[in-house]
């Protein structure tokens, strides 16, 4: 009997592709590498797909924002809806929970989020910890194995949450919760230390409701200890032939959604660059596939109690004047910063009628600063127009509803 093939997809910034391909070859599957951009064609006997973890697009926009809405993600989406097994790893993993393909190939349900335990921001985490299957053996094709594994994390947004409360309950009833954080004896996470990211009901991984999706944050393939992991999915591949065809949801893109105003108050700070902000560009060209014309401006953005203007100003981790430029809004009127005097110049507006600010949930940047203070990222649009930018499928590029925030500014 041939070997299943499993293609490695590669996005621009992963780097798991070397332990995956071994973890694949040592499960007595046959991989193979594609990149993101490679010829479709050479996938038409490809039994099944993993996505490997690393930083693909460099996180921009958010963890697996942009590879998601990349178009080879609409031929896996295919391939799954034909039950060819898809499973996604720590960036696999947010790809496939932005793509919507995680947790029922129905839109953005949920969100792997920042880090943060009891609304406190933990910053990325890289050390070992314990996982079992929640789920029954039979039920996924990475849960076929009992016990704990001990397998490390490396990620800075790996916290399973949504804000559809009825989500989760619908994923226990349907044995979707595939696997937790847990201590060694296998008890779900029963303090934060076996929780460390802060996951939702110590949620470490989710499949779709066929069993053949899966995505999980942690890194079975960093280890010897995942090979039962990966020995489950050749299982499941060899006994769990794909269809010729299938039913791929197609989601209705007039969908819209609706923003509250930003009331300007106190003191607000807009941080743009001097030089090419790539991450400004990745986005507006994930943007660019809706809407050709958009162009964005990307800033970060401060909004500071009693107008000390100094504070985010006159510390370097938060403003470098050698490639930033600082603007300031104090209500209806704009100044822009002139570090070497530090003093406010009065210019006109810096946004328009179609900005947004996206804050996340917690606000994590805002550590450190001022009580009261708040912290997000502002896009400018051109070129799209107000009803355009309520489409649900451009604002969700823009920030996932289920950790985050967006305002008209």
């Amino acid at each position: 009997m041939s070997k299943p093939r499993v293609a490695i997809v590669s996005f621009p910034g992963n780097n798991c592709e070397v332990e995956s391909i071994r973890a694949i070859k040592n499960a007595g599957m046959e991989p193979v590498f594609h990149k993101w951009n490679d010829d479709l064609a050479n996938l038409g006997d490809i039994g099944g797909y993993f996505l490997p973890g690393g930083f693909s697009y460099e996180d921009r926009g958010r963890a697996g924002m942009i590879s998601a809405r990349d178009p080879i993600m609409d031929f896996i989406r295919e391939e799954a809806a034909k039950g060819k097994v898809v499973i996604g790893n720590c960036n696999g993993a947010q790809v496939l929970v932005e793509s919507g393909l995680i947790p029922n190939a129905e839109g953005l349900e949920m969100s792997l989020a920042q880090n943060a335990v009891q609304g406190e921001a933990v910053g990325f985490l890289s050390e070992w910890i314990w996982v079992t299957a929640e789920c029954d053996r039979d039920r996924c094709a990475t849960s076929d194995w009992e016990g704990v594994m001990h397998m490390p994390i490396a990620h800075g947004e790996g916290r399973f949450t949504t804000k559809d409360r009825a989500l989760w309950k619908a994923l226990i009833d349907n044995d979707q919760m595939a696997f937790s954080y847990c201590d060694e004896a296998g008890n779900a996470a029963p303090t934060i230390e076996f929780n460390p990211n802060g996951s939702e009901l110590a949620t470490a991984g989710i499949c779709n409701p066929e069993g053949n999706v899966v995505a999980l944050m942690p890194h079975p393939e960093r280890t010897l200890n995942g090979d039962p992991y990966f020995a489950s999915m050749k299982k499941w591949i060899e006994s769990h032939p794909a269809r010729e065809e299938g039913s791929v949801s197609q989601r209705d893109t007039s969908e819209t959604v609706s923003f509250t105003k930003r009331e300007s108050t106190g003191l607000e700070i807009f941080i743009d660059t001097k030089i090419v902000n790539n991450e400004e560009r990745t986005v507006e060209q994930a943007a660019s596939r809706l809407f050709p014309n958009i162009v964005l401006k990307q800033m970060k953005y401060f909004s500071i109690p009693g107008g000390d203007a100094e504070q985010v100003l006159g510390s370097i981790s938060l403003f470098n004047s050698n490639k930033e430029i600082a603007y300031i809004r104090r209500g209806d009127d704009y100044f822009r910063w002139e570090p070497d005097d530090k003093k406010e110049v009065p210019i006109d507006s810096v946004i328009n009628n179609t900005s947004l600010l996206r804050r996340n949930e917690p606000d994590t940047g805002s550590v450190g600063l001022k009580e009261g203070s708040e912290t997000g990222v502002c896009y400018v649009c051109l070129g799209v127009s107000d009803n355009e930018l309520t489409q649900k499928a451009v604002t969700e590029i823009f920030g996932n509803p289920h950790s985050s925030t967006l305002e008209l500014l």
